[in-house]
């Protein structure tokens, strides 16, 4: 991308004229890397968690004593009384109606979690580099297709805009307002018990303004539905990559832009505004691996392709009753009975072998046997 668009535009407060350009920042060149950026999120989530717990006392506000051995039933404690159902009804277990759950939630669990310092700075540069991706912002979800480019850069004297018309004017003139419309759109009552605690309604995320001071562009656009605003020094993931999802459409004004190069620094000089940081580097630094196995370096030392094998998807399954090749391969004993089969066939056609009879196979009785059985 920075090859194609070594700069890129930055728009008047009317939308269509091109006021200036900008460098694009390095950072628009970091390695996206999904999973780096969906492990970060989620553990930077869990860091907005607020403890709970069920009561210490739920499930044990009962007087209930075991029974012991030798009444034939369980040895869980049972309900003392008598004149009414809960009398004698198991308490206590987990596994017992009115019982306490089992190992009951505590307020002390380990609620946060530490992520490294290095890997945030990661995702975040990875989400940076997914911004400036339309084919990214639009898989996301965002109305992006009439805007100019992507990135969206707006001129500084946005930021000295302190009324929500003015606001809604600029986003129409630059035609982003498509995607805080879709947000208006969006928004739905919560299913589920969220209605009851301060979460009835749910919406889709609409543009995320990223400015670098606030001469009145917060209050300009706080109020229009699903616009986030955030300056430019204290980027956070949870909104750049909303649910670990990369490609939010992200506008941004000229002098946040100007400032990423120092707040991230390039491939050639490490971050001013950073201690001792300097970009991800990329794992391949060409990722056109149709360009490089046709370039004449690789082709002139691979072995020429040869002739392509078409192996059968399948082998047909075969009698070897019935099939002699497939018999022969199971029991090579048979090709040698079968040839004597063969030979002991040709002689009798040829009459040099005649069937020998088997004694004691005549049907009829030997005299003597008779006469013995006759004299008895």
């Amino acid at each position: 991308m920075s090859a194609a668009r070594p700069v890129i535009n930055v728009y008047a407060e009317c939308g269509k004229n091109v006021a200036t350009t900008v460098p694009l920042p390095a950072v628009f060149k970091a390695p996206i890397r999904p999973d780096i950026v969906n492990f970060v999120h989620t553990n930077m989530a869990k860091n907005k968690r607020q403890p709970y717990a069920v009561s210490d006392k739920a499930g044990e506000q009962t007087s209930a004593e075991s029974w012991g051995t030798g009444r034939a039933v369980a040895r869980i404690p049972r309900v003392n009384g008598s004149g009414t159902h809960r009398a004698g009804q198991a308490a206590f277990g987990n596994m017992c109606r009115g019982g306490r759950m089992f190992a009951p939630t505590k307020t002390w669990r380990k609620w946060h979690v530490k992520t490294n310092l290095n890997q945030k700075r990661f995702a975040t540069a990875s989400a940076l580099a997914a911004s400036a991706l339309p084919s990214l912002v639009m898989a996301r979800g965002h109305r992006v297709e009439k805007i100019e480019e992507v990135p969206l850069v707006v001129s500084s004297s946005v930021e000295k805009l302190s009324k929500t018309k003015d606001a809604v004017t600029l986003l129409k003139a630059v035609n982003a307002y498509a995607d805080v419309v879709k947000v208006s759109n969006s928004r739905k009552l919560r299913a589920g018990k969220g209605k009851l605690r301060n979460r009835r309604h749910r919406q889709r995320r609409g543009p995320l303004v990223i400015y670098n001071e606030d001469n009145g562009i917060v209050k300009a656009f706080r109020n229009l539905p699903g616009l986030e605003l955030v300056n430019v020094r204290r980027l956070n993931l949870l909104q750049l990559a909303p649910g670990g999802h990369l490609g939010r459409f992200i506008i941004w004004t000229e002098g946040a832009v100007a400032l990423l190069d120092e707040l991230y620094g390039t491939y050639e000089t490490p971050a001013t505004l950073k201690k001792d940081y300097v970009l991800p580097a990329h794992i391949m630094t060409n990722p056109d691996v149709n360009r490089l196995i046709n370039s004449d370096e690789i082709q002139s030392v691979v072995r020429p392709a040869g002739n392509k094998v078409q192996k059968r998807p399948f082998t047909q399954k075969k009698n070897p009753l019935k099939n002699q090749g497939v018999m022969n391969r199971l029991n090579p004993y048979a090709q040698v009975l079968r040839r004597a089969e063969i030979i002991a066939s040709e002689k009798r056609a040829a009459g040099k072998v005649t069937k020998v009879q088997k004694k004691g196979t005549s049907g009829a009785a030997s005299k003597k046997f008779l006469e013995t059985l006759n004299s008895a």
